[in-house]
């Protein structure tokens, strides 16, 4: 038989229905010759696959195993592989996506049946859309007029990988520190854009330790993605906004005695004053993030004040150093990033994050776009900054 179904857990399925899609998706691909077991489980299990093969100890929706290509092709040359598909996660993002749950079902089905294929979303934008937009063809065949709500979020931004915006701070940091014309954080951007970037980070901060007046200009002229300027709420900063027209906004907290920034902008209490600053910016077009901490309380305070963006501190969670701490914070980035959502907020994330712990936050399907600096530019120092955006970029992309 071409489509094997395994259910290993207790929740009601539509087996025969799901059974009987899968198998003319096969036949739309010419591929009724093949065949491919779904094996469906719940978190407790898919969490083992994970953590055993991936090195992600955390439930996801799907995962393959291809047998299409390899060393294993010849054993068995019409298994295509193995389809595992955590139910609890699967009918738990249908509830919050508002998905029928059998479609939703179908869809991680789809998706999988594509990687066992070679289909690919970790190889850049060109292979994402390549993988979208056989998945839309499926799925619009497969359910008619059906499809279309499960279309609509198929192109939705959460199903995506997140986006990087590469902050060049340090780069400036370092010229900075000898007071002479070199390294260029204009440079450094330009490189960081043919990496693939998705925007430019620069904090003007009112002591100037870093980026300058000048750099931000410049930026402004030369970036193709969009510049993003971060600074605090002040009258200087919001005129300097005003006149330069950044694509983005973040308002930050800032103390001349931090090396950095130290935690999100308090927003409760101080709702008019924020929001008046948001007034201001939004004013003149500009696009206004807050940069804030997984609170719950700070989340909803921050949607009155008019922004269009929260952003997220990952200071918590990147400086965590038990498993059990770290699970916490990544808990709680989870639990604000969908309430960030709910508020209607575009959601994103930074602090420092690098290679080493992104995987995970970059998992968490709210968030649509993360600011990292420091890890690039220290990464750059040995590989080049082209390169270095490159594989921040993948692992931001495999987490999907």
């Amino acid at each position: 038989m071409p489509i094997e179904i395994i259910n290993q857990q207790k929740k009601s399925i539509p087996v025969t229905w799901l059974k009987e899609k899968l198998e003319k998706a096969l036949s739309i691909l010419n591929l009724e010759n093949k065949e491919a077991n779904f094996i469906l489980v719940d978190d407790e299990v898919i969490t083992l696959y994970n953590t055993e093969y991936l090195d992600r100890p955390y439930p996801t929706n799907v995962i393959s195993f291809s047998q299409y290509e390899g060393p294993f092709t010849e054993i068995q040359p019409d298994l295509l592989g193995d389809v595992i598909i955590s139910v609890d996660t699967a009918y738990r993002e249908a509830e919050e996506y508002g998905l029928y749950k059998k479609h939703y079902l179908l869809m991680l089905a789809i998706h999988g049946l594509l990687h066992l294929l070679g289909h690919e979303h970790e190889g850049g934008l060109h292979a994402t859309r390549l993988m979208l937009n056989k998945e839309i063809e499926l799925i619009q065949k497969l359910l008619g007029s059906r499809a279309q709500k499960l279309i609509n979020f198929l192109k939705r931004r959460e199903y995506m990988p997140a986006k990087l915006a590469v902050n060049v701070d340090h780069v400036a940091t370092v010229r900075e520190a000898r007071k002479v014309n070199y390294p260029d954080p204009v440079h450094a951007a330009v490189l960081a854009e043919l990496g693939g970037a998705h925007g430019i980070v620069v904090h003007l901060r009112e002591d100037r330790r870093h980026i300058q007046e000048r750099d931000v200009r410049l930026l402004r002229e030369i970036v193709k993605t969009k510049l993003i300027l971060e600074m605090a709420a002040t009258d200087e900063m919001i005129n300097f906004a005003r006149e330069v027209k950044p694509d983005q906004v973040t308002l930050v907290p800032e103390r001349r005695q931090e090396i950095t920034t130290e935690g999100g902008l308090k927003v409760k209490g101080r709702v008019a004053k924020v929001r008046k600053a948001v007034e201001d910016l939004k004013e003149v077009g500009l696009k206004v993030s807050i940069f804030i901490d997984p609170d719950v309380e700070q989340i909803k305070a921050a949607a009155k004040t008019g922004a269009d963006i929260v952003e997220l501190h990952t200071g918590h969670y990147a400086e965590a150093r038990a498993q059990e701490e770290m699970d916490l914070e990544l808990s709680r980035l989870e639990e604000a990033a969908r309430v960030a959502r709910e508020q209607g907020f575009e959601v994103h994330a930074g602090h420092g994050l690098h290679y080493q712990n992104i995987s995970p936050v970059a998992a968490i399907p709210y968030i649509e776009e993360f600011s990292i600096g420091h890890a690039i530019v220290a990464r750059a120092i040995m590989v080049g900054m082209k390169e270095a955006v490159e594989e921040m970029l993948f692992l931001i992309e495999k987490a999907r």
